[in-house]
């Protein structure tokens, strides 16, 4: 009769046909159909598969979970690709910046070094010129030199 309790000590497999069934009491069995808990019981609950007991083959029926679980692992593959491929992006612009910042530091080293190289040929050239001008025919008001540099370059003129 609907409504009723079914007897606990009634089990399963003490019915006919219930195959793979068997061993669950009749309790369990009616909580799990009760409260729509069949994920357990997918594919021992469809009909296709108490067609082995007439002797044809059974069909295998993906449940929602197999098939939650199959795109599960795509995308946990999918993600592993993608983060593999990340990981190595990432290690090639590391490398590519590592032997940029080096180049650049080259370079400002040696442009520091020429530098001090133009400073010097600078100082040489105004020395010179400091040298030349009480012979120079053209008059030395013309041109004019910065107050900083004259009076170093002819301190350094007197001393020698």
């Amino acid at each position: 009769m609907p409504g009723q309790i079914p007897d606990p000590s009634v089990t399963a497999g003490s019915l006919p046909s219930l195959g793979p069934l068997a061993g669950i009491t009749a309790t369990t069995l009616t909580d799990k159909l009760k409260f729509g808990d069949l994920q357990e019981f997918g594919t021992m609950l469809s009909p296709l598969h108490f067609l082995d007991s007439l002797g044809k083959r059974p069909l295998i029926i993906k449940t929602e979970r197999d098939e939650e679980e199959e795109r599960r692992k795509r995308r946990r593959e999918k993600n592993k690709v993608a983060a593999a491929r990340c990981r190595n992006k990432k290690k090639e612009r590391t490398d590519y910046l590592q032997k940029e910042s080096e180049r650049l530091e080259m370079l400002n080293s040696d442009l520091k070094a020429q530098i001090e190289e133009l400073k010097l040929e600078r100082q040489q050239l105004i020395l010179m010129l400091n040298r030349h001008r009480p012979t120079c025919i053209v008059r030395t008001d013309s041109v004019k030199t910065p107050e900083g540099e004259v009076s170093p370059l002819l301190q350094q003129l007197e001393a020698k």
